[in-house]
């Protein structure tokens, strides 16, 4: 699976939406543009004023007028073309902000799932290369292309303006134009798209392979992931030789153009001189004129390449930010009680497989409940549907009576603490606040205290001041999952999900980090996805999940007693040694 990327009407109409909540900013880059391309018009104008004067045998006082009009031109021109490419640059940029800032936001707020299906490396590749494309696109490429238009345009109104006939032949280059850009853009298009998805192939492979390095080493992987990397990049380079290729094509088809253009107007130009219905030096501004084109033009057809990458990037981007959150907006219900309620819930993802059938559970306030079950049974995927993360296709999952998707801040009532525990660079103290921003450092002493990690934080020469997270000092496993338990004290949610918390600290500090974990969700309505059946044990009741049914629930002992799935469960565990236990996921 990969994100989705939007489609180019659902991108355009995104553009145009943006630009319509700057229109002002829009305008007045427009008029300036204009007043530039305009007065860059007027020194072809004066030379061609200029040689029929010659022709004439004026004086020399019309050089010197020619002279003037054409510094006061000049002037006026670069001075206004000048701040028509910053107020061009500067509205581009702001929408780029913009976007970023709601990709960034949707991407916060994505069900867990989703991005581990995809990927990280798709999203990174988006927020990173993508964003980079559209950053070079704008501050570069959209203002040039911007005023290639707006010249080009009153150029052909100027030849038009001289005489029709001039303006007229100088047109004949359009459909050669044209036609270069027809046989372009069709080949082109896709392979922008594939470059930008094999960019985000060779990512992903990146990320994996630096973040299960480990796990590499051990396997001995190396060759394998090195050339998986060696094959992604072949690919994104291959993409990369054919659609230059096809640019060096369309120089040669541009080149034509211009040869067509400049062909006809001089030819035209001869006639119309020989039948006196133009003057010498109006045909050489028009031809002038025309020749002023080739850079603007050629700019414009040329900025196609960067433009066509810029457009697959926002497409790519777009497509992220129409992606439905998988957390509640702030405005909704309150809870009247800290119960959990599963009633009738199915989930399958994206329509294939189904994973949970029919599944109801009732957890009451202040209860602690946990799930078991084999691998693949839908613990974890039944845990994110109590927390709001996953939207059921059927059935219902509510916290106090309220669905959890109409819960005013639902982040307030319900906090998820999962296997994968992320240690945010900082100090100590800053990573403790990101659950309450107010708290002091005797709150989060106090948390620290309360799941028995002030011992080894006190330990450390600089204490809560501690640099951690990349580039800091590195926690165990078992430090970082008591931090993010210290953080779900400090946040104080009527309810709880632990989402295996405890399967990274290996057997040596399970127990440690299992007391932990009850320090922190007592008196808490609590689920918890259990690794160790010994943390199931301690629960006020058991719920196994198989093949994403409830096929038994009760306390410990009754179920040790029946004989059923959990007794097999739990024998497998009394008799397993700490270095053969698997996970029962």
């Amino acid at each position: 699976m990969i994100l989705p990327v939007a489609t180019a009407r659902r991108t355009g109409a995104w553009l145009w939406a943006e630009l319509r909540v700057r229109k002002g900013e829009g305008l007045v880059a427009l008029v300036v543009g204009l007043v530039a391309a305009a007065s860059s018009i007027v020194p072809v104008y004066t030379l061609g004023y200029l040689v029929d004067q010659v022709r004439a045998g004026g004086s020399t006082d019309v050089i010197v007028g020619v002279s003037v009009v054409v510094l006061v031109a000049a002037v006026i021109s670069g001075c206004a073309m000048g701040l028509s490419l910053i107020l061009i640059a500067r509205l581009c940029g702001r929408i780029l902000a913009d976007l970023r800032e709601q990709v960034v936001d949707r991407a916060l707020t994505l069900p867990t799932p989703v991005l581990e299906r995809a990927g990280r490396g798709d999203l990174l590749s988006r927020v990173g290369a993508d964003v980079s494309a559209i950053g070079s696109a704008v501050t570069q490429t959209v203002p040039n292309m911007v005023w290639s238009v707006l010249l080009g345009t009153l150029s052909l109104v100027a030849m038009v303006g001289i005489d029709w006939r001039l303006g007229l032949a100088g047109a004949l280059a359009v459909p050669a134009y044209t036609v270069a850009l027809r046989w372009y853009l069709p080949r082109s298009a896709p392979g922008y798209r594939a470059e930008r998805e094999s960019v985000a192939e060779r990512g992903q492979l990146l990320v994996d392979s630096a973040q299960g390095l480990r796990t590499v080493h051990a396997y001995r992987l190396e060759q394998k992931h090195l050339a998986d990397i060696d094959r992604a990049s072949g690919n994104a380079r291959d993409v990369l030789i054919n659609l230059f290729d096809l640019f060096t094509r369309l120089v040669g088809r541009v080149n034509r153009a211009e040869f067509v253009g400049l062909s006809a107007i001089l030819i035209a130009g001869f006639f119309l001189v020989d039948a006196g219905a133009v003057t010498v030096g109006e045909t050489s501004a028009a031809a002038v004129l025309f020749h002023r084109l080739f850079n603007p033009i050629g700019m414009l057809l040329f900025s196609f390449d960067d433009i066509q990458a810029g457009g697959a990037s926002l497409a790519r981007l777009v497509g992220v930010v129409d992606m439905e959150p998988g957390v509640v907006p702030a405005e909704g219900a309150a809870p009247a009680d800290a119960s959990l309620v599963l009633s009738d819930v199915d989930f399958s993802y994206d329509g294939a497989a189904q994973v949970l059938f029919g599944v109801g559970l009732r957890i009451e306030p202040g209860e602690r409940v946990a799930l078991v079950g084999s691998t693949g049974a839908g613990k974890s995927t039944l845990a994110l549907i109590a927390a709001g993360s996953l939207q059921p296709t059927h059935g219902v999952a509510s916290v106090g009576g309220v669905p959890v998707g109409s819960v005013a801040n639902l982040r307030e009532h319900v906090a998820v603490v999962s296997q994968e525990t992320h240690v945010f660079s900082g100090t100590l103290l800053e990573d403790l606040q990101l659950a309450r921003a107010g708290a002091s450092r005797e709150d989060a002493s106090s948390a620290l205290e309360r799941v028995g990690a002030l011992g080894w934080v006190a330990a450390l020469e600089s204490g809560l001041d501690t640099a951690v997270g990349e580039g800091g000092h590195e926690l165990t496993p078992a430090q970082a999952q008591q931090l993010a338990l210290a953080r779900l004290v400090l946040l104080d949610p009527a309810i709880a999900i632990l989402d295996e918390a405890t399967a990274e600290a290996g057997s040596a500090g399970a127990r440690d980090l299992e007391e932990s974990a009850a320090a922190a969700t007592a008196g808490r309505t609590t689920l918890v996805v259990a690794h160790r059946l010994t943390q199931a044990a301690s629960a006020d009741r058991i719920v196994v999940l198989e093949r994403g049914r409830i096929v038994e629930q009760g306390a410990h002992a009754s179920l040790v007693a029946a004989g059923g799935r959990y007794a097999q469960l739990w024998s497998a565990w009394e008799g397993r040694t700490p270095t053969q236990a698997p996970a029962t996921r």
